[in-house]
Formats: C-alpha cells, structure tokens, sequence
C-alpha cells in the first residue's frame, strides 16, 4: 500500500492494539512466545492440549492472530501500518508452520489458520523489499531460541 491508513483505518489499528494490552492475553503472548516450539501435532497437543491452561493460552493467542490477520485481509487495516508495528504475528506463524498442514488434515479444513498464512506471506515479501535479509535474521534468531529452550538453556 503507498496510501496513508484512513482515520478509520488508524482508529481500528489502536482497538487492535489495545486488545493485546489484556493482561490474560499478554500471559498468553508470554507463555506462547516461551513455551510453544512444536514439530508435530502430538506436540501441540502435549504442550498446549485442550481444556488445559496451556491449551487456553494457544487458542488465545492463534486467535487473537487469526482474527487481527483477518482485518488485515479484508482491508480493514491498512497493510503498512500493520506490518510496520505487528511482527509479532509473523513469529507466531513461524512458530505454528510445522503443525498447520496436519491440524489442517486433522480437522479436515483447508483454510484453518488461513488469515495468518495469507499475511505472514505478504508480511514476508514487504519485509525483504524493506529489509532484505530480515526475515532469514528472524528465522535463525527464532531457532536458536527453540533449541535453547528444547535443550533447557537460558543463555
């Protein structure tokens, strides 16, 4: 987008905000971005099963996503804006890429998570023509913390 964000647009962007400020949804975030480093489905569902404290974070967080990712997608938020001050979605999609094509089988919907996918991929190509380089940085940063955390390290 080479447009300014509509004052409506800018408006939407700040109730997006704020929603991530709920103090149950930044324990989410935290414990997501700590704890959630799955390969397979099993995984996901031994970390964060349903029913679980765990499994409430999850679903809060991959929704929380989704639904702001859905936004995006529909025009309702002006791309630039997004993607300039929400990265964090982008990690999260990282984070859920290994497991989506199999949560996708597993509950026999092609478009789960589908909001997400469409705008890390925009999310991608914007930051390589902003930032070339950036998104491999990111990925080998986000790496080397899964395998800190799989290891037990907290260096």
């Amino acid at each position: 987008m080479e447009s300014k964000p509509t004052y409506e647009q800018a408006q939407l962007h700040l109730q997006v905000y704020d929603l991530r400020r709920e103090a149950r949804l930044r324990q989410a975030r935290d414990w997501f971005q700590k704890n959630y480093v799955v390969e397979a489905f099993d995984d996901a569902m031994r970390i964060a099963a349903p029913g679980t404290e765990t499994g409430a974070f999850a679903g809060m967080v991959i929704g929380y996503w989704e639904q702001a990712c859905a936004l995006l997608n529909y025009g309702l938020l002006h791309e630039d804006l997004f993607f300039e001050t929400s990265g964090e979605f982008f990690g999260v999609w990282e984070s859920l890429k290994p497991v989506v094509p199999q949560f996708r089988e597993r509950f026999a919907d092609k478009n789960l998570l589908a909001n997400l996918e469409r705008a890390a991929q925009r999310y991608e190509a914007w930051s390589e023509r902003r930032s070339p380089g950036h998104i491999a940085a990111m990925r080998g940063f986000m790496q080397q913390q899964r395998a800190q955390r799989k290891s037990g390290s907290s260096a």
